[in-house]
């Protein structure tokens, strides 16, 4: 079977503006909302973070008042930490991690910090193969909870908000790595 040059050309060209426009849709069985890519991120196990929330409950008493009557489970099953959105960072940021889409990569959970409304794990993400995935979120982090009508993009925040003293930093010594994949959603 032969396909003539121009015609094979063309699809490509149509493949790569699919692409940079964000509207590359990975094979998958699963449907996303408007079959749109809107970010990049590492995903990131449920039960590891729980684990870790439930080992700073116990050590800390600080956390477990703060964490006591919070409902943070529907933040745990969304659990990632956003590498690039395109909202905030453009397509060409959030398309610039599809050569590591589904790789794993570890991620250093440091801290905790919360203020009243919101709450969510400091992050460095480590390397794939040896390249060094970095984030273009300025503050890497889990968001673990948002109080109500609190978007969850909020958790940005919280490191202006401890330097303003409206926030509490809870070290995790020594750190912990969880393991995650790089996914678009």
């Amino acid at each position: 079977m032969q396909v003539p040059f121009e015609s094979a050309v063309k699809q490509v060209l149509e493949q790569l503006q699919i692409i940079i426009n964000g509207e590359y849709t990975p094979p998958s069985t699963e449907k996303r909302k408007l079959g749109l890519i809107v970010f990049a991120a590492v995903n990131l196990p449920v039960t590891e973070i729980s684990s870790l929330l439930d080992k700073l409950v116990e050590n800390n008493p600080k956390v477990k008042s703060f964490l006591e009557d919070k409902d943070v489970e529907p933040s745990l099953k969304k659990a990632h930490v956003t590498l690039a959105h395109k909202r905030s960072h453009g397509v060409t940021a959030v398309a610039s991690y599809g050569h590591l889409l589904h790789q794993n990569v570890p991620v250093e959970l440091t801290a905790l910090l919360f203020t009243d409304e919101m709450a969510a794990l400091e992050a460095e993400v480590g390397s794939v193969d040896g390249e060094k995935v970095i984030p273009k979120n300025e503050w890497p982090h889990i968001t673990i909870w948002t109080g109500e009508k609190i978007a969850a993009k909020e958790a940005n925040r919280l490191p202006q908000l401890l330097l303003e003293g409206k926030a509490t930093r809870i070290e995790i010594n020594p750190p912990i790595i969880i393991s995650g994949t790089i996914e678009f959603y």
